[in-house]
């Protein structure tokens, strides 16, 4: 399946085939793939805990209003912005600088600019980035023929206190992911292209 079909084919499931598993190199794998999405200098914000296991599934269905693909997808992803992910960007820029792909002052031109990011700022790229990272998990999923779903209906602070994870992360969404059960709608109406593009300047849609 190429990337035009999986885009085609992708619909944000609601029921999963509870019997379904994915190993742990599967799910490294889909992160993999996650993980070449484009970032912000490429500081690479995206975070990932997979939720695997049956009681931690119900934890987090229980802050997530008790969404039942939670429990049965074979792994739920809390898909986590760092807010501090610029820290890591001298770290990030030395294996650039190391293979050619950037000089030492390009480098450090990166870091300084970066090194004055306001709070504000730095919540919305590492949503952004985390959000990309999300799409190119899900377009994966597709291709490797596993459902997905993207979700935004939890308690974010709950979920935070149940899984252990600081503040120095947002959370941008859950993504459940397993085999797709029977009972799915089909993909939904999307607007024509005429109704969401302009060129050159901007118009009332």
């Amino acid at each position: 399946m190429n990337a035009f079909e999986a885009m085609a084919r992708r619909i944000s499931a609601n029921k999963f085939d509870p019997s379904t598993s994915l190993s742990e190199d599967d799910i490294r794998e889909l992160v993999g793939h996650a993980t070449t999405a484009p970032s912000a200098f490429n500081i690479q914000h995206w975070r990932f805990v997979a939720i695997t296991k049956k009681e931690d599934k119900e934890r987090l269905k229980a802050v997530a209003y008790g969404q039942q693909k939670i429990a049965d997808a074979a792994v739920t992803f809390i898909v986590l912005g760092d807010l501090r992910g610029a820290e890591k960007l001298p770290e990030i820029l030395a294996h650039s600088v190391a293979s050619g792909v950037i000089d030492q002052a390009a480098a450090d031109a990166w870091v300084k600019m970066t090194s004055g990011t306001t709070p504000e700022a730095a919540h919305d790229e590492a949503l952004r980035s985390a959000s990309l990272a999300s799409m190119s998990l899900m377009i994966a999923a597709e291709a490797k023929g596993l459902a997905s779903c993207p979700m935004i209906g939890f308690d974010g602070a709950a979920v935070k206190k149940e899984f252990g994870i600081s503040d120095r992360y947002a959370i941008a969404m859950l993504i459940a992911v397993g085999n797709a059960a029977q009972g799915n709608s089909p993909k939904k109406y999307r607007l024509p292209v005429d109704e969401v593009l302009a060129f050159d300047r901007a118009r009332d849609f």
